[in-house]
Formats: C-alpha cells, sequence, structure tokens
C-alpha cells in the first residue's frame, strides 16, 4: 500500500505546484511514444532541479544523462538568456528524442547536445569549464568516474547533484554483486573523503518509488 500512497502524495502537490506546460508534458508523451525507459525524473523533482539552478544563479550547468530532454528543459529553463547547458547522452535514439523536445520548448539556443558515451565527451568541455552545476543521471557504475569529472569541472561554490543514490535502500547491501550498488557506495564514499565538498544525501518517496539524490557543495580548487 505504500507506493500507491507515495503516488497520491506527489500528485496532490504536483497537481497544486506544478502547473501543466506543453512542453514538458509533450516531452514526458513523446519519451513514452518512442519507447524510452520511464527513468527520467519525476515533475517535482524536475522543479527542485530547476529551483536549485535558479537559487543558485547558475549561468553554466552541465548535464550527464540526457535521456528525452525532460530534465534537460527543467534546468534549461532556470538559465539566464545567455546562460549555457551542455547535456550528454550515450544513446543516439534517446538524443533524437531530446533534440525534438528541447525544439518545442524553444531551448536549442541554450542547449548544447553531445551525442556518445559521456566519458568520451568530458574530456572535451575543458574549455566550457567551470560549471555552476552538474547534475548526473546517467550509467550508475559509473558514477564515481563522473564524481571526478565534476570535481575537475566545477569552481568553489558550484554543486553536484547525483540523482538514484538509495537504490530502494539497497544501498545498505554492501555485499550486493550489482554494479549500480557497488558504484554508488563507492561514489558516497568518494564524496565523503573528498577535502573540498561537503555534502548530504536525502531519500525521497514519490511516484519514482524509493531512492535519493546526493547534493555537493564546492568548497575548495
Amino acid at each position: 500500500m505504500t507506493q500507491p500512497l507515495w503516488s497520491q502524495v506527489d500528485d496532490y502537490f504536483n497537481d497544486l505546484l506544478i502547473p501543466a506546460d506543453p512542453a514538458l508534458d509533450g516531452a514526458l508523451a513523446d519519451s513514452e511514444a518512442a519507447g524510452l525507459p520511464h527513468i527520467n525524473v519525476a515533475p517535482n523533482q524536475g522543479k527542485f532541479l530547476h529551483l536549485l539552478a535558479r537559487i543558485h544563479g547558475a549561468r553554466t550547468i552541465l548535464e550527464i544523462g540526457t535521456l528525452g530532454g525532460y530534465s534537460t528543459i527543467w534546468l534549461a529553463r532556470a538559465l539566464p538568456a545567455d546562460g549555457r547547458l551542455v547535456t550528454l547522452e550515450a544513446d543516439p535514439h534517446h538524443a533524437d528524442v531530446a533534440r525534438a523536445n528541447l525544439e518545442r520548448a524553444g531551448l536549442t539556443d541554450r542547449v548544447d547536445l553531445r551525442v556518445g558515451p559521456a566519458l568520451d565527451s568530458l574530456p572535451e568541455l575543458a574549455s566550457l569549464a567551470p560549471f555552476d552545476l552538474v547534475f548526473v543521471d546517467a550509467d550508475k557504475p559509473n558514477n564515481p568516474n563522473y564524481l571526478d569529472w565534476a570535481v575537475r569541472y566545477t569552481r568553489p561554490g558550484s554543486i553536484i547533484v547525483f540523482d538514484n543514490v538509495v537504490r530502494a535502500g539497497r544501498v545498505l547491501e554492501a555485499d550486493n554483486p550489482d554494479p549500480t550498488i557497488q558504484a554508488t557506495r563507492r561514489l558516497t564514499e568518494l564524496v565523503a573523503a573528498h577535502p573540498h565538498l561537503t555534502a548530504t544525501t536525502l531519500q525521497t518517496v514519490g511516484a519514482k518509488g524509493h531512492d535519493g539524490i546526493t547534493l555537493a557543495l564546492v568548497t575548495g580548487p
């Protein structure tokens, strides 16, 4: 009975706080029609990212993991007119869907969508760094590698966000051979030990089940 209740609570708040939006709703509908996996952030999580970027005054954003562009739209809308978001997507089909969704949202002028494995694309971004905010929601086994790049491409005061770090509580299972669990645990250990990061992790429950996000502030070079 827990999941239906979580979803109903999400629906209650979303209905009041997140008005219908043709670009966002269309991005979800077109992603589903194109057969993309249902792993995009929930509407309230998308708006959380949007508000976080606005509160922080972000002008440059790096997103690792575009999927259909739903979270990309939320983040890009938080930027000023001369802001820039670079988003990395490994799957060409996902990128095609995202590109169409971004065009409908009128955001192609401020979003640089790059296709290919993120670990191949990241070395090419040095001239665009530092970024004010980095959002990572991609292949979880590479999260420790993505953390390394995120730290390289940020500066004191930048924010780094990792999604899906609780894994329905399985993050507690130290002996679980699942590479996503092991990488999540390693990510958390690296964040905890890093001398220039201060961070917290919040569990989340809702329409997307039981998971969580790690939010880190870069405190030094």
